[in-house]
């Protein structure tokens, strides 16, 4: 029996201006299997990610943020 567990991680981005650069983000992240829902905070450049660990890793979402063209880099708050 498999039981997957939900991990929330968040990540600091850099390099996002405009509002619609958080759909950019939203978008690009939610793509990645494994991941349940995706959150941007817009003001303090914060990304929250609850995904399963076991298919997605915390360097996935980092990529998948960059993929979308800016950086980021895990945080713990």
């Amino acid at each position: 029996m498999s039981t997957s567990t939900t991990t929330n991680t968040i990540l600091r981005a850099e390099g996002f201006s405009c509002p619609s650069c958080v759909t950019k983000i939203e978008k690009q992240v939610g793509r990645v299997k494994g991941v349940e829902d995706v959150t941007v905070h817009f003001a303090s450049s914060r990304i929250e990610v609850n995904h399963d660990a076991d298919q997605a890793t915390v360097q996935d979402l980092v990529d998948a943020v960059a993929k979308a063209g800016y950086s980021a880099s895990p945080s713990a708050f």
